[in-house]
C-alpha cells in the first residue's frame, strides 16, 4: 500500500541455515560456522531497502547469505508484517520462503 512506503511498518524475520558444522564442532572457531551476528546484520541491511513484496525481500536476504557464506547449502527465510493494513484482525502476514544453493 502507497502509505505503507511512507509510515513504514514493524516486521518479524527468521532465518534458518543448513550447513556441514564437523569444522566448528572441532575446532570451537567462529570462522569455522556460520556466524549468526553477520546474518543479522544482512538481514537488517536488507530490510532498511522497501520493497513492494516480501517474497522480494526473503530472496534478497537469501542471495546475501548464499553470497556471504558458502558453505551454506539450504536456507528458510521467514518476513513477517507484523500489523498489516488489510482491514481484518489478524496477528500479521507473511511468507516463508526456501532455497537451495
Amino acid at each position: 500500500m502507497p502509505q505503507e512506503r511512507t509510515v513504514g511498518g514493524d516486521f518479524t524475520v527468521s532465518v534458518e541455515v543448513t550447513a556441514p558444522i564437523m569444522n566448528a564442532v572441532k575446532s570451537d572457531c567462529v570462522d569455522d560456522t556460520v556466524n549468526y551476528a553477520v546474518i543479522t546484520d544482512i538481514v537488517r541491511q536488507e530490510m532498511a531497502f522497501p520493497s513492494a513484496l516480501l517474497e522480494h525481500v526473503a530472496g534478497r536476504i537469501a542471495e546475501r547469505l548464499f553470497q556471504t557464506f558458502p558453505s551454506i547449502e539450504k536456507i528458510w527465510v521467514e518476513v513477517r508484517k507484523e500489523n498489516p493494513p488489510m482491514g481484518a484482525d489478524c496477528k500479521g502476514a507473511g511468507v516463508r520462503a526456501y532455497f537451495v544453493r
